[in-house]
């Protein structure tokens, strides 16, 4: 019998899906070349789970449902409420860009993305490997159509195919270290894997053989060396509003089930995955910043960087545990200090996209570092918001990147341990050779010359939500204490259960 905590712990997702229904269906109906009528009602419904995720969130309550398979828990609730702004974000800027590309024929970029959000949803709410895995390939499903959506575009449809075989690949890897870790314990629930283990009656060579499998399938989806390589050409082959929508908010989905995984389940093999999350932590800095500095296309360049984004979120995922002793502040700080780096990560990604798919224009793609050439003289406004994204991943006070930085570098060297306190180093010596790319094209954008004298124009919406975006980026940097310490409760009352 499923009694009414159940119903309660997944209304979000069921008013998402029941509307994503709706919204397929009404399209049909829909002859406007822009799909007014879809995209306002897609908004209103995102605008309505955002506030419903909000109110969860915002209660403090956790609550588990349809037989410990999923947790409505604070932490959740917020990446959840996050996701759903970002993708309501992402859809902002780019509808005028898909609308120019004859991307709206039908109404499928809106349903996608919301099926795709439901899946970022799935994700995150899970307890259970199989709901794991279910919410994952809702999520890459999606994806791979949204990436294939211009199908006339060779470039699209070739990016499609490296995604969707990887991805399988990908796929692969996390079902086969999840059913071994199944066999080892004899459970699919996360809490009941966890009890297993720290019973220590397992085989410790079996449990990391799966372990092994499940690190590898975390490290594609959040796109760290050496499972890296379909985020550049994926990003630079989707249509740019697809681009945003795969590196926004799936990264916050990415981060919520390294979570999940590691912690509430394999905390007590902690040893074993932080020395596995430093090796690709450190591959990750050094390769995604090395290989930014030769790239001529900004979408690569980006893709590049956030490779070597991902490695800080690693960084601070891998400093909980030390000596293989739980503190309870230190957990606290090394995974609110991870879970604050994606979110303000995710935050400064969708302005620097929102730049890029404004000065995209019908017939031509401003992906190129060279296209940004002057764009203060023509655009004061949107290259000053270019300018705060750039130093704000550079790690550049007083923006956000630098104090998501700090605090992930500040939760490395508490631990006390010297290979902690080198990584960090390192870490700063990567964002240097990183502040490199960023410079470049700030360099570009304010003291080349422009290469058309045409103003760049935008609908309201775009610029509002653009101008409020680049702001928040430069607020949240000047005064983060709100967020680290909303991050840090969430953390606390996940781990609580």
């Amino acid at each position: 019998m499923i009694d009414n905590i159940s119903w309660l712990a997944i209304y979000p997702e069921i008013v998402l899906l029941v509307m994503a229904c709706v919204i397929a269906l009404v399209d049909l109906g829909v002859t406007s070349p822009r799909r007014t009528g879809t995209y306002v009602l897609t908004m209103l419904t995102l605008a309505v789970v955002a506030v419903l995720q909000a109110m969860y969130a915002s209660s403090g309550n956790t609550f588990y449902g349809w037989g410990n398979m999923v947790v409505s828990d604070a932490m959740g609730n917020w990446l959840k409420c996050f996701a759903t702004v970002a993708m309501m974000v992402t859809l902002v800027y780019g509808r005028p860009y898909a609308a120019d590309r004859d991307m709206l024929r039908g109404g499928e970029l809106f349903t996608l993305c919301m099926l795709a959000l439901l899946g970022i949803f799935v994700m995150i709410s899970a307890n259970n490997f199989l709901v794991i895995y279910l919410g994952l390939e809702l999520l890459t499903l999606s994806s791979y159509a949204l990436v294939a959506l211009r199908r006339d575009n060779v470039t699209a449809t070739e990016a499609a195919m490296k995604y969707f075989v990887l991805g399988a690949m990908a796929s692969g890897f996390l079902l086969y270290g999840l059913s071994m870790l199944y066999g080892a314990t004899g459970s699919l629930d996360i809490g009941q894997v966890f009890k297993a283990i720290n019973a220590g009656q397992i085989r410790h060579q079996v449990l990391v053989f799966g372990l092994v499998f499940v690190v590898a399938g975390l490290a594609f989806k959040l796109g760290v060396v050496p499972f890296h390589m379909w985020i550049p050409d994926v990003y630079q082959g989707a249509p740019t509003a697809v681009t945003l929508v795969i590196g926004g908010a799936p990264k916050l989905a990415a981060f919520a089930m390294a979570i999940r995984l590691l912690v509430d389940g394999l905390l007590p093999l902690a040893i074993d995955w932080q020395q596995m999350l430093a090796v690709l932590a450190i591959g990750s800095l050094l390769v995604g910043n090395l290989a930014a500095i030769m790239q001529t296309n900004l979408k690569r360049m980006l893709a590049y960087s956030t490779i070597s984004q991902m490695g800080f979120v690693l960084l601070g995922l891998m400093s909980g545990v030390v000596h293989g002793n739980v503190d309870a502040n230190a957990v606290e700080n090394a995974y609110s200090s991870a879970m604050f780096y994606v979110v303000t990560y995710v935050l400064t990604t969708l302005a620097a996209f929102g730049v890029i798919l404004l000065l995209a224009r019908e017939g031509f793609e401003s992906e190129e570092i060279s296209d940004f050439a002057g764009l203060n003289q023509r655009s004061p406004l949107y290259a000053g918001v270019m300018a705060v994204c750039l130093f704000s991943m550079a790690g550049i006070p007083p923006l956000v990147g630098f104090y998501a930085k700090l605090a992930v570098l500040q939760a490395l060297v508490a631990s006390g341990q010297a290979f902690h306190i080198g990584l960090a180093v390192f870490a700063v010596m990567m964002s240097l050779i990183g502040a490199f790319y960023y410079l470049r094209v700030v360099k570009v954008m304010y003291f080349d010359a422009p290469l058309t004298a045409t103003s760049v124009s935008a609908p309201l919406d775009v610029r509002m939500v653009l101008t409020v975006n680049g702001a928040l980026v430069l607020i949240l940097g000047l005064l983060p204490g709100g967020l680290m310490s909303l991050c840090a409760d969430a953390i606390v009352r996940a781990l609580a259960t």
